[in-house]
């Protein structure tokens, strides 16, 4: 065992750009996927059967895929199409798919949005009807209903299972590792692996990182939770 060279001036500054890295990753996927998500939803939900049925094929294949298969076709497939090979030297947005982290940011997006997407539809569905009756009687259109009542009570509802999928997606963010210059938590493992030949104790140091900023994202998430699902706590006698 040799985990002193973990804490080489360069080590700790290649860890800390990989844990920079991981976390801009995660934080930005989930607020492009929440955005995407909720649009997605509303469509799952909603009275255009068009739109509701390519939705649901894009959530089918985004959870039917494996994500490294996402990635890769993302930043490798794109690049191979003489159509985006002419525009992507001056043409907006193709030049950002020369970025590995555009890529990787873009994959993961994606990938959150599809599963977030069904999560927060399910809710939808599930709204007691009563409350939807309730607020069609106070002379609420259907925009306020949603808008009011329905989104604000899926949202709180979603709360448990979106933190699951936070959590898995800050996991994912180690096949970033798998994009060319793209220094991540599991990339700076990988380095320093290479380097010393210590794998133990590269990645022993890489799933300590994971675990405490999976700890830092349950606790988060049980503040939230316990503040905004309080109604639904059992009631004290």
């Amino acid at each position: 065992m040799n985990f002193a060279v973990l804490f080489e001036a360069q080590n700790l500054a290649l860890f800390g750009t990989g844990i920079l890295t991981t976390l801009t990753l995660l934080f930005a996927s989930l607020v492009v996927g929440a955005v995407m998500a909720l649009v997605f939803a509303l469509l799952l939900t909603g009275p255009w059967t068009p739109l509701r049925w390519l939705v649901g094929a894009y959530t089918y294949v985004i959870r039917g895929t494996p994500l490294l298969i996402q990635v890769y076709l993302i930043y490798y497939g794109l690049g191979q199409l003489e159509w985006i090979q002419a525009r992507w030297d001056s043409v907006w947005p193709w030049t950002h798919f020369k970025d590995p982290f555009f890529c990787a940011l873009l994959a993961f997006a994606l990938n959150t949005a599809g599963y977030t997407a069904e999560m927060l539809a399910g809710a939808i569905r599930e709204t007691n009807a009563g409350e939807i009756e309730a607020a069609q009687a106070y002379g609420m259109s259907r925009f306020q209903v949603m808008l009011r009542i329905v989104l604000p009570s899926a949202l709180r509802r979603t709360l448990p299972a979106y933190s699951n999928e936070v959590v898995m997606m800050l996991h994912a963010t180690s096949l970033a590792s798998a994009v060319p210059s793209l220094v991540d938590v599991t990339a700076a493992a990988s380095s320093i692996y290479s380097q010393y030949y210590l794998p133990f104790e590269a990645y022993l140091a890489a799933a300590a990182i994971y675990l405490v900023a999976s700890f830092c994202l349950i606790g988060l998430f049980k503040l939230g939770e316990r503040h905004f699902l309080a109604y639904l706590a059992p009631r004290k006698h």
